[in-house]
């Protein structure tokens, strides 16, 4: 099977692709390259924005992953333009010319964020999404836009992603459990701006896990899934890598906890990714701080750049 994986360079991207090159498919990838290349040599990648593949470039592929686009609210919000055509349109549009190059199933990396702001509830796939803001909007439109495409012959499977953590060679240190493992090394302290505030989490490990299962699913299926290894509140995040960093690496710690409002508040229900996609989540926080300590020499230059989605963002566009 032939697979067009576009932001395939990323974080997540780079622990997938080597995943399903163990299991026997033929992988290109087409990606800007804004944070390098740690993919494996023989993957062919193209380096070039999606808005500029043609119908012909598509053909011969029988799935399409869309893994590219602005990948959180700092970036979105330093440039709302370039959000919303990179969230919104270039999903838009891949998926058309995909659909019509004649490719079998698009797979699109959502979020959980257009939830937006919930109160103590566990939120499914049927629940209202309420974002007020440019991410969660963008995620959402470019979900509509492709869930709009499904016919017998095309079908689309949308992830409602958690908050991805854990260590990629494309490694990232603006996510909440790997931030919170940086600071607790480099300055003792782990920072919690609101403990009472939930959020899904997901291990890049399940993540990778999901694509598998989206990529497998028999051909008939489509539609839109949260996925997530499980749901927690950030003050429970902020104790769990307290002590996980203890424990791995024998550093002590302290807390510091705020109350500042935050605009994002949601738990999530998986049961459907469970019951349609056979998803089985199997890492834990627990598990995420057990593998960023394991990889703790890939990625111990804190103050590289590339590690932080929005420097690099900002130099890329001025």
């Amino acid at each position: 099977m032939k697979l067009l994986i576009a932001g395939g360079a990323g974080y997540i991207g780079s622990v997938l692709i080597p995943k399903l090159l163990d299991r026997g498919y033929d992988i290109s990838v087409v990606d800007l390259l804004w944070f390098g290349n740690q993919l494996p040599e023989k993957i062919q990648v193209i380096q070039k924005d999606i808005m500029t593949l043609t119908e012909e470039e598509l053909k011969g592929y029988d799935q399409v992953i869309f893994l590219a686009g602005l990948s959180n609210d700092p970036m979105a919000e330093y440039s709302p333009s370039q959000n919303f055509i990179s969230n919104a349109a270039a999903p838009a549009f891949l998926g058309y010319i995909a659909k019509r190059a004649g490719v079998r199933r698009f797979i699109y990396a959502g979020s959980c964020s257009v939830y937006g702001y919930t109160v103590n509830k566990l939120y499914d796939e049927e629940s209202p999404v309420t974002s007020n803001y440019p991410y969660g909007i963008s995620k959402l439109q470019g979900e509509s836009a492709v869930m709009q495409m499904v016919e017998d012959d095309f079908s689309v499977i949308a992830f409602r992603q958690g908050t991805v953590c854990g260590y990629s060679p494309r490694m990232r240190l603006d996510l909440i459990v790997n931030a919170m493992l940086k600071t607790a090394i480099a300055e003792k302290v782990i920072n919690v701006n609101n403990p009472a505030i939930w959020r899904p989490i997901l291990s890049i490990e399940d993540a990778t896990t999901a694509y598998i299962r989206a990529i497998e699913a028999h051909e008939d299926i489509s539609g839109i899934f949260n996925i997530a290894s499980g749901n927690y509140t950030v003050g429970e995040v902020g104790d769990l890598v307290r002590d996980g960093v203890e424990t791995h690496l024998e550093i002590k710690t302290k807390l510091n906890i705020q109350h500042i409002q935050d605009y994002r508040n949601y738990k999530v229900s998986i049961e459907k990714a469970i019951s349609i996609l056979s998803f089985k989540p199997a890492h834990d926080v627990d598990a995420i701080i057990t593998n960023l300590s394991t990889n703790l020499d890939h990625f111990k230059d804190f103050e590289n750049p590339s590690y932080y989605n929005i420097h690099t963002f900002k130099k890329m566009i001025g």
